[in-house]
């Protein structure tokens, strides 16, 4: 049996305020174009409607709204203090070794001085290592390379915090 009716969390998303929802928006993606793209085009019936927008949206982000959105992350290995959600999508690091830490520190560092922004992955259920791993792989990218990896790294964290949204009980 398939229900029509659009999911709790969901209806409420579609029924909050203008403000309340920008707000919401805004602790999923940094970036003002994005979340005013995904508030114009409520409501939403189903859940793949909102990732639907929010990757419609993240495809027509400029090199600005995308540095807008990348100054919401902090850099891997170092979540905002009492930031649950960086904590929580960083854990990998969490119980990483100190010579692991240390070396994604410099790693940043290095990845930051090239690019100009902090290295962004996706890092929900990826291990220290990988995170590592993937940085030492990025850093030798071009930077338009980089900027549309960053592009697909930034909508993949997207959807996890935009299902976080909708599938929280009110």
């Amino acid at each position: 049996m398939t229900s029509t009716s659009t999911p709790p969390g969901l209806a409420r998303f579609n029924t909050l305020e203008e403000p309340a929802a920008l707000a919401a928006l805004h602790e999923a993606c940094a970036s003002s174009e994005w979340a005013r793209r995904l508030l114009a085009t409520r409501p939403y019936t189903a859940v793949e409607d909102l990732y639907a927008a929010s990757d419609a949206a993240m495809a027509e982000l400029t090199t600005g709204d995308l540095e807008e959105a990348m100054a919401g992350h902090p850099p891997i290995g170092r979540p905002k203090p009492g930031d649950p959600t960086s904590a929580r999508e960083q854990a990998g690091m969490a119980g990483a070794a100190e010579e692991l830490k240390a070396e994604m520190l410099e790693l940043n560092l290095a990845y930051q001085e090239r690019f100009g922004h902090v290295f962004l992955i996706c890092a929900t259920g990826r291990t220290g290592e990988q995170m590592r791993d993937a940085v030492k792989e990025r850093i030798g990218n071009s930077p338009e390379q980089e900027r549309e990896i960053v592009r697909t790294e930034l909508g993949k964290i997207n959807r996890i915090r935009l299902a976080r949204l909708v599938e929280e009980d009110a």
